[in-house]
């Protein structure tokens, strides 16, 4: 395994924020990555020459966020094909890297069985890998679409259920170009309200305990011109009371088939305060998302992360003295709870938003009906 970083000057890097990219240099295929723990202090990206440096990548959050999880797995089995590695052997560490998002063993399955077709009709390592390549590729074009028609999908749920635009959308977490192919999932929904001069604030969680909205979605409202304000997870129950949300839009790492969301810890609350407050809270996600083969949400499993994510607070350049590579907040010994998601029930979701249309009521029919919708066109 040999990991490398290169700094990626400002100048080369075009607005649409390429989260990873497949390069052939000479001394052989490499997966680069932006690595977001690094931002928003600094743009560097990791290089990455094995399943095994992919694998640590997905798992320290250098890359993250479902569809894009998705994509990076299928171009890890690629690049195990392509180097002479095991491919099975590295289809299942990527797969279980991070066990609630779904997408990742998707596009790892994807890619895995391209090869596997390959060699099956008698095609020699190189082609099979070839085949994997491409499958790799294939998935990330359609996901790039997929952010585009989820955009247009989302919009148009909310110019019905909020007529006159001036939108105030409250978010959580990431959901823009850092996690996707495209723009992204709940974020290219704001972004397209933005372009049409309808959103009037973006409301943005700091989303602990990693920060992935102060870093990460201020990063890209603020690259986009976007009028947003960031507010601590807990100050969402004021902003609520004081009328100031017309609608939350988050992301999902899971849908169950009974319709329960999956995402990033903090929503679940969202949900719960959007309910008694009547404000709209919608789940935007790629129908990969939808795992039929999760019955609800409490077959959902949960990633649990370190403590030292809770006891420490971790910044780019910043000296570090914790055990976990922070500085610590908390004293030592202390236990901490860490879950990385929580699960949202159906009857709390207003509508979930997909490339291939709009799911409300959210029901387990409902997500069949897409679902099989979506397997109609793929196979098309």
């Amino acid at each position: 395994m040999a990991d490398q970083q290169a700094q990626s000057g400002e100048d080369k890097r075009p607005t649409g924020i390429p989260v990873l990219r497949w390069e052939e240099p000479p001394e052989g295929p490499v997966l680069v990555l932006l690595d977001q723990t690094r931002l928003p202090a600094e743009e560097v990206e990791l290089v990455c020459t094995d399943a095994p440096a992919l694998v640590e990548a997905i798992r320290s959050l250098a890359v993250r966020g479902a569809p894009v999880l998705g994509i990076a797995g299928a171009y890890g089995v690629a690049l195990a094909a392509v180097r002479g590695f095991d491919v099975d052997d590295a289809a299942a560490a990527l797969a279980g890297a991070r066990p609630t998002a779904v997408n990742l063993s998707v596009g790892v399955r994807r890619a895995q069985a391209a090869h596997h077709a390959a060699l099956a009709r008698g095609e020699d390592a190189e082609r099979a890998a070839a085949a994997a390549l491409a499958a790799a590729r294939q998935l990330h074009r359609e996901d790039a679409e997929a952010s585009a028609r989820m955009a247009a999908h989302g919009l148009a749920l909310l110019e019905e259920l909020l007529p006159g635009g001036g939108y105030r959308i409250l978010t959580h977490c990431n959901t823009g170009a850092l996690v996707s192919g495209g723009e992204g999932t709940a974020f290219a929904v704001a972004l397209a309200a933005h372009r049409r001069g309808e959103l009037r604030r973006l409301w943005v969680d700091e989303t602990r305990p990693l920060l992935q909205g102060a870093r990460l979605t201020a990063y890209e409202a603020a690259r986009n011109d976007m009028a947003y304000t960031l507010l601590t997870d807990n100050a969402a129950g004021s902003l609520f009371a004081a009328g100031e949300v017309d609608a939350v839009l988050v992301g999902a790492d899971r849908i169950a088939a009974d319709g329960s969301v999956a995402n990033k810890v903090g929503s679940y609350p969202l949900a719960v305060l959007a309910r008694y407050h009547h404000v709209p809270f919608i789940v935007v996600a790629p129908a990969t998302t939808v795992d039929a083969d999760t019955l609800d949400g409490a077959s959902i499993e949960v990633e649990q992360r370190p403590g030292f994510e809770v006891t420490e607070i971790t910044a780019p350049q910043v000296p570090v003295a914790g055990a976990g590579g922070g500085i610590p907040v908390a004293p030592l010994g202390t236990q901490a709870y860490n879950p990385a998601f929580d699960v949202t029930p159906p009857e709390l979701v207003t509508a979930i938003v997909t490339e291939e249309g709009v799911v409300s009521p959210v029901t387990g029919e409902a997500l069949a009906e897409l679902c099989a919708r979506s397997r109609q066109v793929t196979i098309s």
